[in-house]
């Protein structure tokens, strides 16, 4: 039994493909850059299996999972990594190509990959879905428009999830990180402005890959009757602001003219009729 990572070139899939190998599980790596995967699997060995697929396209994920080798054919755990967000416009000013990958890859993908693999978890009563959402499905901020709702969306499909699957021993979690460096996520967020990128961390001890990794290992190694529905994990340096309030700025005060003035300028009208 294998467990499958989407998202496994880089950042927290990199990080849980590497600490679930270490741990003697065999892992399946999935993301779109092959190279990465086939430079991890020459580090991690024969545990670790690189598999070319994109999860923002349905038929991808149903090509990359014909034929997979023993023992990696049978998929345990399924943790659905991949995601991405794309710019941090307000909604009338964002690009809606950027909304439609955001939805394809964070809402259809993992939805479909679920979709594909739940049925043998099922018929197994046995297996673990970890999802990864984030913060931005429970707290909204400006610029978050589509990526927060797609994880919202992810969210409540966790709990979605376990009501449907109760008496099944099908687990489910949605781990919630929050700020979190040394990933590519502002990277592409801001479509390679990397010093843009880079001022969001300055000066902040933010979490990292491994805590994440650390985090996931730990659920997927609880015992068979423990299921830990959520977990929001922020750095100490990141807490929760207050709703802002937007004031309009008060009309003008119209000007009172005093009695002297009044009377001046009805004279002066009286003045102009007899001209």
């Amino acid at each position: 039994m294998a467990v499958l990572i989407t998202g496994a070139s880089a950042g927290f899939g990199e990080a849980m493909c590497r600490s679930f190998v270490a741990a003697g599980y065999y892992v399946i790596g999935a993301a779109r850059r092959i190279e990465k995967l086939e430079a991890l699997q020459a580090e991690l060995g024969e545990r670790f299996l690189p598999l070319d697929m994109d999860v923002s396209s349905t038929q991808a994920i149903d090509d990359a999972l014909q034929d997979l080798p023993e023992p990696f054919n049978i998929i345990d755990g399924l943790i659905n990594n991949a995601g991405l967000a794309l710019g941090l416009d307000m909604a009338d000013k964002a690009h809606f190509d950027d909304w439609h990958t955001m939805i394809q890859t964070n809402i259809v993908g993992l939805t479909y990959l679920t979709h594909k693999i739940l049925p043998q978890m099922v018929e197994r009563k046995n297996g673990y879905i970890i999802n990864l959402g984030s913060i931005a499905g429970t707290y909204p901020y400006p610029g978050g428009n589509v990526y927060g709702a797609s994880k919202a969306y992810v969210r409540q499909f966790s709990l979605n999830l376990r009501a449907d699957l109760a008496g099944t021993h099908v687990r489910v979690s949605n781990v919630e990180p929050g700020l979190c460096g040394d990933t590519e996520f502002s990277n592409v967020r801001f479509k390679g402005d990397n010093e843009r990128a880079a001022k969001l961390y300055e000066n902040v001890e933010f979490i990292r890959p491994q805590d994440i990794a650390d985090t996931v290992l730990w659920l997927y190694q609880r015992p068979a009757h423990v299921n830990v529905n959520s977990i929001e994990i922020m750095p100490v340096a990141q807490s929760f602001g207050a709703l802002p309030v937007h004031r309009e700025a008060p009309p003008p005060a119209p000007v009172e003219e005093d009695f002297e003035q009044q009377s001046t300028s009805l004279f002066q009208k009286i003045k102009s009729w007899f001209k």
